[in-house]
């Protein structure tokens, strides 16, 4: 238990300690500084106290660093589909393991799985844990964090990579509390202290202005959500001789608190932005939102999906989900076409690893000239139309002319 005491001897009563207590809870009485009841033990007074009059003693309960072994990657899997990201994890999490000396393995929440582990046999690991059970089909908060937390009890992995999905987002923090250890969000980089053996994460701060590197040295698993797309993805492999472990999770229908009544899904070309190889966006630039139909049918003619920035999404210009960047979907195309957009730091930050960039934008000092491949110094109102009637017009010429019909007489 925690513990702190005013140091009479030292207290003068001078109250700069009353309001920097959160709750309250600090009041003076004889000249004397006085700690209630119900004190969280936040340390804040401590801080405020002038003469260091008040003594907190936390009792810290050390954990076994080495009873914590190897690397885990949960599987992601929606309506029985294991999502893109899970294969980016493997790739990180191979590395990760083998710099460690240790195992990697797959964790996998669902109904009807064995279709789904065959898929993951093909790929570099050493072990599968199938958790199987009608309650986990679909995810459930609450569910699939007692069922994960049970297992990492009794496991105690050291690592463990969440997609950084809106899934994992809601996943990873519920079963960081529960496990009492760290948790960093959002990651784009990860790698191994060889003294230490603490994961290095690495993630954009300060709206991308800067990159933190976090650790979690005293608290075991570190776990780390990673942003789709930043990762290399995994490649098969053939001849691995890879463990499955079946778990039936202590489950039961008193802890399903949520009833799915519908699932609505995203429009199809959103849900593939972030697998997409050809990427229009548009941002302010465009000037108002019934502009965009021009982003729309680039997109088609290119056979690609649309994006956006934040600007016109705050605007109401577009729906949220075809948000690209920090605070929306970070996008890896082959090629990414920025129209009428700026290209800030917390824009960049989702899609600056695109293999080709071009950026179109009247301002030639735009930061989006930066990172470009091929730069477009030109109004998007006049380069736009011209570019999808070039387009179009060398479609219609490409497409073979329809065969005369036979002569009838």
């Amino acid at each position: 238990m925690a513990k702190i005491e005013i140091l009479i001897d030292k207290c003068t009563g001078c109250k700069k300690c009353i309001p920097s207590c959160p709750f309250s809870l600090i009041t003076v009485e004889d000249k004397k500084a006085k700690i209630m009841e119900g004190c969280t033990f936040c340390g804040a007074c401590l801080e405020a106290c002038p003469l260091e009059a008040i003594l907190l003693e936390r009792e810290e309960k050390k954990i076994d660093l080495s009873s914590f072994r190897g690397v885990w990657v949960f599987a992601e899997q929606r309506d029985g589909e294991i999502m893109p990201v899970t294969y980016e994890l493997l790739g990180a999490g191979r590395g990760l393991a083998d710099e460690l000396g240790e195992s990697l393995s797959v964790i996998l929440l669902g109904s009807n799985l064995k279709e789904k582990v065959k898929e993951l046999l093909q790929y570099d690991l050493e072990k599968i844990y199938q958790v199987q059970s009608p309650f986990l089909k679909s995810y459930k908060t609450s569910l699939y964090t007692q069922a994960m937390t049970d297992l990492v009890k009794r496991e105690c992995p050291e690592i463990i990579l969440i997609g950084a999905t809106s899934l994992g987002r809601d996943f990873a923090p519920r079963l960081a509390t529960r496990l009492k250890t760290g948790l960093t969000a959002d990651c784009t980089g990860l790698e191994i202290d060889g003294e230490s053996r603490n994961l290095i994460q690495t993630r954009p701060a300060l709206g991308g202005n800067i990159m933190a590197s976090i650790i979690s040295p005293y608290h075991r698993p570190q776990i780390s959500t990673v942003r789709p797309k930043v990762m290399r993805r995994a490649k098969p492999v053939s001849g691995k001789d890879i463990e499955i472990i079946e778990i039936e999770p202590r489950l039961d229908e008193k802890d399903d608190l949520v009833s799915i009544l519908n699932i609505i899904k995203e429009e199809g070309e959103v849900a593939d932005l972030q697998e997409a190889e050809i990427i229009v966006s548009g941002g302010r630039g465009l000037g108002k939102a019934e502009n965009f139909s021009l982003i729309e049918k680039l997109a088609e003619l290119l056979g690609g999906a649309v994006g956006a920035s934040r600007a016109v999404v705050d605007a109401g210009w577009i729906p949220s989900y075809h948000q690209v960047g920090q605070t929306g979907k970070t996008v890896q195309p082959k090629l990414y076409i920025a129209c009428g957009i700026s290209g800030a730091i917390q824009h960049q930050v989702g899609m600056r690893t695109s293999d080709i960039i071009v950026a179109i934008n009247k301002d030639a000092e735009a930061p989006i000239f930066d990172i470009a491949t091929f730069g477009i110094v030109e109004d998007v109102h006049k380069f736009l139309p011209l570019f999808i009637e070039k387009l179009e017009s060398e479609k219609q010429a490409s497409t073979p002319s329809p065969l005369p019909s036979p002569l009838r007489g």
